[in-house]
């Protein structure tokens, strides 16, 4: 009997079924929207960041902007894909006679989305 209890104890303490850790869970879109509270202050966030770093040409970066648009209020949402439109164009210039423009044009609309962001109150969140 002893035998048995012995052989019991040390087979289950040497078992190689162990389980990998379980994932943690990835946030769900309502838990995303609730990180962005008020709604636009995210994306209002990056492209004030993006404007002051002068970086709005950078690769991503825009597309970083339109994404976190999609928990925006209309007109700061608005004011991203304005963005996204004037940046594409500008990608698309490259090279050409037109590129100084296209890049004017994204600059600008960075100004406009950073001006309803201010109107909103949203620049100076966080």
């Amino acid at each position: 009997m002893l035998l048995l209890v012995l052989i019991a104890a040390v087979t289950t303490g040497c078992s190689d079924d162990t389980q990998p850790p379980a994932a943690a869970p990835t946030p769900s879109a309502s838990v995303a929207a609730q990180l962005d509270d008020p709604p636009g202050t995210l994306t209002c966030t990056k492209v004030v960041s993006a404007v002051r770093e002068g970086t709005l040409m950078t690769p991503g970066v825009v597309t970083d902007i339109v994404t976190a648009s999609t928990t925006a209020d209309a007109p700061v949402a608005d004011e991203a894909q304005r963005l996204s439109t004037a940046f594409t164009a500008a990608v698309a210039a490259h090279n050409t006679d037109n590129e100084p423009d296209a890049i004017a044009a994204v600059s600008a609309a960075a100004a406009a989305m950073v001006k309803v962001c201010g109107d909103s109150g949203l620049e100076t969140v966080g």
